[in-house]
């Protein structure tokens, strides 16, 4: 398999082709070790994710220095306040060029929608916004001291609707979910989802995973891998096994 296409996999999802990608988290603190992570992936990786670790200690420079290396970038910045901070934001955001971009959705129908709208002045080059529903560190006890009442799956439903509906181009969910958030969605929304951990790797922080090939198979446009990859003795090798494990799903 060549190594300059096996970060994008197809998949059928109610007759049409889907790709499923692989994003690689960086999460390191300095545009150093992220171009250094870059290189030594090589070609095999296309997509990278930058958070607000990264982000906060470097700055917009990150992104030049990721894009510049041929790359895609996510920037997960979950971003959440007004509908016109946020409307701000994603322009900021855009004008560095970046693929996909994270907000809230529980900033509400409002900021979603001044987020999306925002995005689409961009035309050709602009971000695709996805919506993050709950958090995968979270489960059903951290909802309840939230003072919410609904059921993690209610919840994560409630809130993918609403940020679909708002104009959102798809939602973050976690790898429990995406099956439920396919079927309800349709065919077209990006479903985005970190808690991604191959067969026998430690879950870290995360409450809600799944192994890759699971998540493709329940329709998983994007997949987001970290310390699974950026912790290997070889991460090389770990990224290729989890596209292989992609390919065989």
């Amino acid at each position: 398999m060549d190594a300059e296409t096996t970060h994008i996999q197809t998949y059928p999802v109610h007759g049409e082709e889907h790709m499923a990608e692989l994003i690689v988290a960086l999460d390191v603190s300095t545009a150093a070790e992220a171009e250094a992570v870059v290189t030594r992936l090589g070609p095999a990786v296309g997509f990278y994710k930058i958070g607000l670790e990264l982000f906060s200690s470097t700055g917009p420079d990150v992104v030049a220095r990721v894009k510049g290396q041929g790359k895609r970038v996510f920037l997960d910045l979950k971003l959440h306040d007004i509908p016109r901070t946020v409307e701000r934001a994603v322009k900021s955001c855009a004008g560095l060029g970046v693929d996909l971009l994270t907000i809230h959705s529980s900033g509400g129908r409002a900021m979603i929608h001044a987020a999306a709208e925002a995005a689409a002045a961009f035309g050709a080059a602009a971000p695709r916004i996805v919506a993050v529903t709950c958090l995968t560190s979270l489960d059903q006890q951290d909802l309840t001291d939230l003072g919410i009442g609904r059921l993690m799956a209610e919840q994560v439903v409630a809130l993918g609707k609403l940020a679909i509906g708002a104009g959102a181009h798809g939602i973050v969910c976690s790898p429990q979910e995406v099956a439920a958030m396919r079927r309800l969605l349709g065919p077209t929304a990006l479903l985005v989802t970190p808690g991604v951990r191959p067969a026998g790797a430690s879950v870290g922080d995360q409450k809600r995973v799944a192994t890759p090939a699971q998540a493709v198979r329940d329709g998983a446009t994007h997949l987001v891998v970290g310390r699974p990859i950026l912790e290997a003795p070889d991460p090389r090798a770990a990224a290729a096994f989890i596209l292989v494990e992609m390919c065989g799903a």
